[in-house]
Order: structure tokens, then sequence, then C-alpha cells
């Protein structure tokens, strides 16, 4: 089945293709998972919310993207979420991941989110609260203004002046 189809099916609640997508993707996720030392969750848990989260926000998904590289970045989003909560509640210095493996995609990849994220903690609450629902949540301007109480307008502001910032941070890089 090419992209486009099956992610509309997808989109549809197509059972069948869920199943597909559990039994396809299923020991890859873990594998991404056991990447990272977890002090609570397991990776079956992180696997198994990244499936809750396709099922729930299903709608979202994208026809011209390739389904496996979002699939991989909603589990990877959920991973540093994961950490970033749990280092907020224990007061450690931000993004400690350790890595169980060490390979020159991930470790790339894991430089990256850690300045990404040390640049959105030096935003204001309101634009880092609105900024990692919109960009790491994958939340539209509609369901945040929904959260926050805010309208969509002053979440589009907030969203363009927190990326404003990061893009010179790291172009200051």
């Amino acid at each position: 089945m090419d992209n486009r189809k099956f992610i509309l099916s997808l989109k549809k609640g197509n059972e069948a293709s869920f199943k597909e997508v559990y039994l396809a993707y299923y020991d890859r996720l873990i594998s991404i998972a056991k990447r990272f030392n977890f002090s609570v969750l397991t990776p079956q848990d992180f696997v198994q919310e990244t499936f809750i989260r396709l099922y729930d926000k299903r709608e979202l998904l994208n026809e011209d993207v390739l389904f496996d590289k979002q699939l991989f970045t909603i589990c990877k989003n959920i991973i540093i979420n994961h950490v970033n909560r749990e280092n907020k509640i224990i007061q450690l210095e931000p993004i400690n991941m350790q890595l169980v493996e060490e390979d020159t995609e991930t470790g790339i990849f894991e430089e990256r989110q850690q300045k990404l994220q040390n640049f959105i903690n030096q935003l204001p609450e309101q634009q880092q609260k609105i900024f990692t629902l919109h960009k790491l949540e994958n939340l539209s301007y509609k369901e945040i203004a929904s959260i926050t109480d805010l309208s969509e307008k002053t979440i589009a502001n907030h969203i363009y002046l927190a990326s404003k910032f990061i893009r010179k941070k790291i172009e200051d890089h």
C-alpha cells in the first residue's frame, strides 16, 4: 500500500491499518526507546504511549510525509517530553539523557534536542509552554487556544516570537 493511501486509511480509523502498524513497527520503536536510560518507565511504556498518541492524533497525520518518519518523531517527542518532565520534577540539569548505545545519528539527534531544549528554557514561561505545545506536542493553534484561554492570534504571536528567538540562538552558536 502506498504511503498516502495508508495514512488516509489510518486517519479514517481503519482497525486493520492500526494492527498492521503495530505489528510492523513495535520492535523498531522498542529499539529506539531502549537507547534511553529511564528511572521509572520502560521502553514498552513509551511505545504503548506512541501508539495511543498515533490513534488519538491520527487526523493530524500528513499524507505527504513518510509515515515511519512521523511515527518515529511521535515516539522521540514522547520520550524527550517525559525526560524533560522528569528532570523538572527531580530538579536535575536540563535533559540529562544517557544513551545506552552510542551511535552517531542518535548522538547528533540528542545533542540537537538538548541545545533546542536549552534555548526553549530561556524563553518566557508563556512562550515556552505555547512553543512546546505547538512544536513538540504537535497541537494546533486552536487546540492550544482551548487549553490556554488565549486567542489563536496571540498563540501565533507567541510562536513567532519564540521561533525568532530560537533561530537567532541557533545562528549565534
